[in-house]
């Protein structure tokens, strides 16, 4: 896309030693190519002083699709519901959508640049509108994935001091439950066919607002989003990334790993709230000029991703190793994908075995990529290497992946370490800014001249990284980054635990899950084991999201 390398920093990371095509005859964007062969990361220039991924990125397509630049029958966003009723958004129409929610947020609701917004919703095309209407106006957007219990939502709204919350009309009471304990929450805007005492209504002000907005005008580093992120101990840490760690820093990760056009039709399986859906569900898509894909399912049903393959031209489909096993269990050979060319994988391991599953019945390979929170994409297997099943891939630019020990130095090819990116003497600009008041926290993922990945891992003699595991306790399951902290929490405010410790256990569909270990309170000690198991379960689930329940469970008397 010509107008990005009119910022500097995209002609300086991508600029290759030898010559190459840099368009593809198809269209006007980006050719995927092999990263190998490019400059040293650390040879990029400054980034540009300003930067706005919907005034800069977006608005651009949207010109390009009005000058018939962009194939126009290809939309930006393809929304399909459970009902199989569809939605979609060209770049002109979500450009137009996401201007007049921008007004909603700054007019109706008042809000302004820098203030911080809770966005709770579920898949559905008002996330993506109220989104960019967040990126327009300054505001920084926090999501949240739908599956927090009203203790989440308080601890986020008191830890974001965020302004306002933005759901619906299923989380809404729990929003509610809270709100009278939440001092900075002036707003709560719902997204709804009705309404609800206290509550302003988006779809009626979305309708009323008007239709341009004079775009703000935002630093590339100054703050655009903050996630939460679960640690080993303590609540989850806020993680700030700006405009460009985003914006620009994804543009490797649509260029090379997911290797997207503009005729490109990209499934991203994930969840709202989670980071892996700003790497395949909205920034890195959108770089390329690609579509995005999604469906509106709550929760994960192999039969209809499958339909959903077979009926629809989705070219590429990326999903965690847990989809991917459970998708192997059933008879892919019944399925025809006619347009699926490009399959890729990440949020955690991913098996050999199943890589091999899903070739040998689809015919495609399973490109792996490798990121976190605080990081964009940090390695990945890209078209045209060579996939060596258990490894993540190389290093992603502009990312300098060293594998180092303890003191900080670099370990040579084949001794496990910690995975590391260097910081010293320029730290990466899509690097996260730092972990919102908590600068202890921050000083603590540096050591030496490197960010601290809190992962193990080695790297071979061609440069292909091999996860080993964490270097703390946090578990990954399905893709989810659970923190034992939080469910020992939980389960001691149970009164029939006396103490609780939470690990990881190997499962075979999705990865590792939850064990709790507990110790029971003598009140307790006679109780039927297998139903008590059952309550303390349904007791976490209610008071944090499910998705952190212990599914292995062990009792035993003080």
């Amino acid at each position: 896309m010509k107008f990005l390398f009119k910022l500097q920093i995209f002609n300086s990371i991508w600029t290759p030693k030898s010559p190459c095509r840099f368009f593809s005859k198809h269209c006007r964007g980006f050719a995927p190519q092999n990263i190998s062969g490019y400059e040293s990361p650390s040879l990029y220039r400054e980034l540009p002083e300003h930067f706005n991924f919907a005034s800069d990125v977006l608005d651009k397509w949207s010109q390009m699709e009005k000058n018939g630049e962009r194939d126009s029958s290809i939309p930006a966003l393809w929304w399909v519901g459970d009902q199989g009723n569809e939605v979609r958004w060209g770049f002109e129409e979500l450009g137009f959508l996401s201007r007049k929610a921008a007004n909603v947020l700054s007019d109706a609701c008042g809000l302004k640049k820098g203030d911080r917004v809770i966005v709770m919703l579920p898949r559905i095309p008002e996330w993506w509108s109220i989104t960019v209407g967040c990126i327009r106006t300054g505001i920084i957007y926090i999501p949240a994935t739908i599956q927090l219990t009203a203790n989440d939502i308080f601890y986020r709204l008191q830890a974001s001091k965020a302004k306002c919350i933005i759901t619906n009309d299923t989380l809404a009471p729990a929003v509610d439950s809270v709100v009278s304990k939440c001092q900075f929450l002036k707003i709560r805007l719902m997204v709804s066919e009705g309404s609800r005492d206290g509550w302003l209504d988006f779809k009626e002000l979305l309708k009323a607002a008007r239709g341009d907005h004079n775009p703000v005008k935002t630093k590339s580093q100054e703050a655009m989003t903050i996630y939460f992120t679960s640690g080993t101990t303590g609540y989850p840490k806020m993680v700030e990334h700006s405009h460009s760690s985003f914006g620009i820093g994804m543009t490797s990760t649509g260029r090379f790993w997911l290797a997207l056009n503009p005729s490109d039709i990209l499934w991203g399986l994930s969840d709202p709230g989670w980071v892996k859906f700003a790497y395949g569900c909205f920034f890195s898509p959108w770089i390329q000029g690609a579509c995005i894909f999604t469906h509106s399912m709550l929760q994960f049903e192999a039969t209809t991703v499958l339909n959903c393959l077979s009926r629809f031209p989705i070219t590429s489909f990326c999903g965690t190793p847990t989809v991917y096993r459970m998708l192997v269990q059933h008879d892919l050979t019944s399925y025809k994908f006619k347009s699926l060319k490009h399959c890729l994988s990440g949020g955690e391991p991913l098996n050999p075995e199943v890589m091999e599953k899903w070739k040998s019945k689809t015919g495609m390979d399973i490109y792996e990529g490798y990121g976190q929170t605080e990081t964009v994409l940090i390695c990945s297997a890209c078209k045209g290497m060579k996939i060596k099943p258990g490894a993540m891939g190389k290093a992603s630019p502009p990312y300098d992946v060293q594998v180092i020990d303890e003191n900080a130095n670099i370990l040579p090819p084949g001794e496990e370490g910690d995975i590391a990116i260097r910081i010293k003497p320029t730290r990466p600009f899509c690097l996260f800014s730092h972990y919102v008041d908590d600068p202890e926290k921050t000083a603590a993922s540096e050591h030496g001249d490197f960010y601290i990945t809190g992962d193990r891992g080695i790297v071979d003699e061609d440069g292909y990284f091999w996860f080993v595991g964490r270097a703390d306790d946090v578990i990954l399951s399905s893709g989810y980054r659970i923190g034992p902290f939080e469910v020992e929490n939980v389960l001691m405010e149970h009164p029939a635990v006396a103490e609780a410790a939470v690990v990881s256990s190997p499962d075979p569909i999705r990865g590792e899950v939850v064990k709790a270990f507990v110790i029971l309170s003598p009140d307790f000690a006679s109780h039927d084991p297998e139903k008590l198991t059952k309550e303390l379960q349904e007791h976490v689930k209610k008071v944090t999201a499910p998705y952190k329940y212990p599914r292995k469970a062990s009792t035993s008397k003080c």
